[in-house]
């Protein structure tokens, strides 16, 4: 019989305390997978969602709110800035690009975001299916929000008013689809995109007026706010201040706002990770206090077993086997359960509202949790297995 089979067979020899201890190692394993997945995509996501944009210009309040309302789509906006103000800034020479965003409505709670081209050239994107919009009322849907609103190709539908699902109709004028985006994997996926037109016919009737300048037609139109990228590393130093002193609008930075946002969830996955600590803690020192009792009642059979040739190393061995396969079963049980709750959780969430996450990758950190759980499972094992490699036989047979 082979050492592998034998410790195998004194596994499942104890059924109860085995899958007692790979449950609690399992957990504590699960938890830091799931906390790996979320973590590691949540921050390529919020740097992708972020990329290209040195500066978001909108009402004044706070910065936090900007960023999260205009370049994560994930709060309510300060409120409006006017658009003769936000055509000026687009004309500095230190703004090498300026795109502009009206929001104000949704669909089954996606967001309708009023801009021009240029904020899909920001991040890429691509039609799909149809083209982009040429004139107001024309939307174009990202691949996530298509998904989860069933919109198609020249469907018209009517928005709510606000950015949360029960708000009135704007049933007398009608938004139609016109193109749907590939999957980008950013914040596009799950926005509606129309021009900034739309937004402003759908709640002030037909106008003329553009984003572009003309101080006339402008008098008294409004966006939400502009994303800005430099011309120059020396804009850093420059607009933020002078915007925030001297305008009625306010500036925020993504990067230092973005950081802000990561360190308060910082706080909370450091929680979660100490939990999950404490977990694997106890589990080590279950497994230790199952093995030693264990070892304790095997003594018997472990002196027989010299007796009949098996040296000390092969005893040392059997039992620092034990503890590699009870770890390595629960590496396996619990990256399993890390991925399948992040699975869950995008599911929960759905395809619109989700931050694009998915428990169908691997992560090169999940290597090393692997190779925590045999540590964990050696050092469980390490003292009973030197018990069992230092068993007199001639006492131990004498004593039973």
């Amino acid at each position: 019989m082979s050492l592998l089979h034998l410790a195998w067979r004194n596994l499942v020899g104890r059924p109860l305390t085995t899958i007692l201890n790979l449950l609690l190692l399992a957990l504590g394993i699960g938890t830091i997978s799931a906390m790996l997945l979320f973590s590691s995509q949540l921050e390529q996501r919020l740097q992708a969602d972020a990329s290209g944009i040195d500066l978001v210009v909108g009402a004044k309040g706070s910065p936090l709110q900007l960023i999260l309302s205009s370049v994560y789509h994930a709060d309510v906006p300060n409120g409006n800035i006017p658009l003769t103000e936000a055509n000026k800034l687009r004309k500095n020479p230190m703004v090498a690009k300026a795109v502009p965003l009206a929001l104000g409505d949704s669909y089954h709670g996606i967001r309708i975001v009023g801009t021009d081209p240029s904020y899909l050239d920001l991040y890429g994107a691509k039609v799909a299916q149809g083209r982009i919009w040429k004139t107001s009322m024309e939307v174009v849907v990202g691949a996530d929000a298509a998904a989860a609103t069933g919109l198609k190709l020249d469907q018209e539908f009517a928005s709510s008013h606000g950015l949360a699902p029960g708000g009135d109709l704007h049933d007398d004028n009608p938004f139609q689809v016109v193109g749907i985006l590939q999957k980008t994997g950013t914040v596009l996926d799950k926005l509606i995109l129309t021009p900034v037109q739309s937004v402003w016919d759908t709640h002030e009737g037909s106008s003329t007026a553009t984003t572009e300048d003309n101080d006339e037609e402008d008098a008294g139109k409004e966006i939400t706010a502009l994303l800005i990228k430099y011309r120059s590393p020396m804009a850093a130093a420059i607009m933020p201040r002078v915007i925030n002193s001297q305008s009625s609008m306010q500036a925020a930075a993504p990067a230092m706002e973005s950081a802000r946002l990561w360190s308060l969830i910082g706080f909370g996955l450091d929680a979660y990770r100490a939990n999950a600590l404490v977990l694997i803690i106890a589990a080590t020192l279950s497994v230790f206090v199952a093995f030693y009792n264990t070892l304790r009642e095997r003594r018997y059979d472990l002196a027989v077993m010299r007796m009949l040739g098996a040296g000390r190393f092969s005893l040392l061995w059997v039992v620092l086997l034990e503890g590699l396969l009870l770890a390595g079963l629960a590496a396996l049980v619990g990256l399993g359960l890390g991925h399948g709750l992040t699975e869950g959780l995008a599911t929960w969430l759905g395809p619109a509202q989700s931050l694009g996450l998915t428990g169908h990758i691997w992560l090169h950190a999940e290597w090393l949790l692997i190779a925590g759980a045999l540590g964990v499972g050696t050092l469980a094992a390490i003292i009973p297995a030197i018990a069992a490699y230092r068993t007199d036989v001639a006492r131990t047979l004498t004593d039973s």
